[in-house]
C-alpha cells in the first residue's frame, strides 16, 4: 500500500484544457482533481487541503483567477499556485506573483514545459513537508515527547493542539484504547504556559469508589482506618500544573458530583478536614467510550460533561490514520532496539505491507507490542512478515472470524448506509459519519467500494 499521492487541483473554464492537464500530469502519480469556475475550486480547498494548485487567469463567474490566488492562499498559505492564461501581461504576472504564485505560464500551453514546472513544485512541496516534520519531530524531541503527524487526521489534531495549548481551559480527549490520549495530554502540558510545574495522571477506572476522594483531593491524619498522616490528592500535586483524569467516564456518580464542585469552585476538602484549600488546575479528561451517548443515557452527569468538553479533540484510531504507521514503525524499532540491546531493526518491504494493512484493534499500542515483540524475536537486522504474529501475515480461511476482518466489514456497512442515506453524497456522508471526506474516499477505495 503506497502513501497517499499529493492532491492537486486544476482550474479552468474549458473542458479541453482541464482534461489535456489533468492526462499531461497522469505520468506524475497525483491525485488529480478539476474544477470549472473558481467557485467551486474555492469549495473543494475548503473542504480539503490541496497542495498543488493549477488556475487559469480569466473565468467567468465571481471568483476570477487572481481572486482565486488571493483566497486560497488566505485559506492554505502553503499551496502552490501555478497561474495559466492566454493574456499575457506584465501587470498580470506581477500582480499574481505579489499575490504569492509560484509560477506563471501562459497558452498555448507547452506540455512538456508544465510538467516539468509541476514536477519542481511537487519537489518543493515534498522538501517543504519534510523539513517541517523534522522540525516538529526534533522540537518535540527537545520536549522528551514525539507525536507522528503525517496523515492529514492527525495533522488536524495537531493543529489544534498548538492552538489551544496556551489556554487554561479544560480539554476533554476521545478515542479508543490505544490512540496516545495520554501523549496528547503530555504534549498539551508541554506546550501550555504551565509546562514548568507537575503534570499528574490518574487512571479513574483503577480507582476504588471508597478511596476516589482520597486519591483524588487527599485526606488528613486519622480521616479513616490507616490514614496514619496527612496526604495530599492528586489535584494538590497537579497545582500549577495540569491534571491528566484517564476514563474520566468510570468515576462512580457519587464522585462525580464531588469532582464537579472542585471544578466549579476551584477549591477543595481533603477528607476529614474542614478546611477549603484553593488549586489551581489545568484539567484534561480522557476517555475511549462515548462520553455524550453516555449523558444521553443516563449513565454520566450532564452538567460535569459540559465542564469538561470545553476543548474536545478525537483522536483517529490506526486503521484510519494508515499513512503514520510507517514513522511510527521506524520510530519505535529504533527505540526498542536500544531499549533491548539489540542492533538497530528495520522493516522489510513485505512486513511493512503487512503492517499497513492490519486493521489495528489496538491501535498505536498494539502497533508498539507488535513490533516489540520482533525486536526481541529476531536474529537478523531485518524484519519480515515470518517475524510478526501469525493474524498479521495470514489470509484468513473463510468464514473470517479475524477482528480485523469484523472492523472492515462494519466500516464497509456503515460507509454504504450513510452513503444510501445522503443520496451517495459524500461530504454529507463523510459527516454523518464523523470522518473527513479525505478520509471517506480513502476507505472506499480501500474496501473495493468505488
Amino acid at each position: 500500500m503506497s502513501q497517499l499521492r499529493l492532491r492537486t487541483l486544476i482550474v479552468d473554464d474549458e473542458i479541453h484544457i482541464r482534461e489535456g492537464l489533468k492526462d499531461a500530469l497522469a505520468s506524475l502519480d497525483l491525485d488529480v482533481h478539476t474544477a470549472a469556475t473558481g467557485d467551486e475550486a474555492l469549495r473543494l480547498v475548503r473542504e480539503e487541503e490541496c497542495p498543488l494548485l493549477l488556475t487559469d487567469l480569466r473565468m467567468p463567474g465571481g471568483v476570477g483567477g487572481l481572486e482565486l490566488l488571493r483566497r486560497v492562499k488566505e485559506l492554505r498559505p502553503d499551496t502552490i499556485v501555478i497561474v495559466i492564461t492566454a493574456f499575457a501581461t506584465v501587470d498580470g504576472a506581477v500582480e499574481a506573483m505579489r499575490l504569492g504564485a509560484y509560477d506563471f505560464i501562459t497558452k498555448p500551453l507547452n506540455l512538456q514545459q508544465i510538467r516539468l514546472q509541476v514536477r519542481k513544485a511537487v519537489e518543493k512541496l515534498t522538501l517543504l513537508g519534510e523539513n517541517e516534520r523534522l522540525r516538529r519531530q526534533l522540537r518535540l524531541r527537545v520536549e522528551g515527547l514525539e507525536v507522528v503527524a503525517t496523515s492529514p487526521a492527525m495533522k488536524r489534531i495537531m493543529t489544534t493542539v498548538e492552538q489551544v495549548a496556551g489556554s487554561d481551559a479544560t480539554v476533554l480527549l476521545q478515542g479508543e484504547s490505544g490512540t496516545g490520549k495520554e501523549v496528547l495530554a503530555r504534549v498539551l502540558h508541554a506546550r501550555s504556559p504551565r509546562k514548568a510545574g507537575a503534570f499528574v495522571a490518574a487512571n479513574c477506572g483503577a480507582l476504588p469508589e471508597s478511596l476516589f476522594e482520597s486519591e483524588i483531593f487527599g485526606h488528613e491524619a486519622g480521616a479513616f482506618t490507616g490514614a496514619r498522616q496527612a496526604r495530599r490528592g492528586l489535584f494538590e500535586q497537579a497545582d500549577g500544573g495540569t491534571l491528566f483524569l484517564d476514563e474520566v467516564t468510570e468515576i462512580p456518580e457519587k464522585n462525580q458530583v464531588a469532582l464537579l464542585r472542585v471544578i466549579q469552585e476551584r477549591e477543595l476538602r481533603r477528607v476529614g478536614s474542614e478546611r477549603k484549600v484553593a488549586v489551581d488546575v489545568r484539567l484534561i479528561a480522557a476517555s475511549n467510550r462515548d462520553v455524550g451517548a453516555m449523558v444521553r443515557e443516563g449513565k454520566f452527569r450532564e452538567d460535569l460533561f459540559y465542564r469538561l468538553n470545553v476543548l474536545p479533540l478525537t483522536l483517529p484510531p490506526l486503521r484510519e490514520r494508515r499513512e503514520d504507521i510507517p514513522l511510527l514503525a521506524e520510530q519505535f524499532l529504533e527505540e526498542l532496539s536500544v531499549v533491548h540491546g539489540k542492533g538497530r531493526r528495520s522493516l522489510s518491504t513485505a512486513a511493512l505491507r503487512a503492517l499497513l494493512e492490519y486493521a489495528w484493534p489496538g491501535n498505536i499500542r498494539q502497533l508498539r507490542n507488535v513490533l516489540e515483540r520482533a525486536v526481541i524475536t529476531t536474529v537478523e537486522e531485518l524484519v519480515t512478515p515470518a517475524d510478526l504474529p501469525e493474524d498479521l501475515r495470514c489470509e484468513p480461511s473463510p468464514p473470517s472470524l479475524r477482528l480485523g476482518d469484523a472492523v472492515r466489514r462494519a466500516e464497509r456497512e456503515a460507509i454504504l448506509q450513510a452513503l444510501d442515506a445522503t443520496g451517495k453524497h459524500k461530504e454529507r456522508a463523510a459527516k454523518l459519519l464523523g470522518i473527513s471526506v479525505r478520509t471517506l474516499h480513502y476507505k472506499i477505495r480501500e474496501l473495493g467500494l468505488a
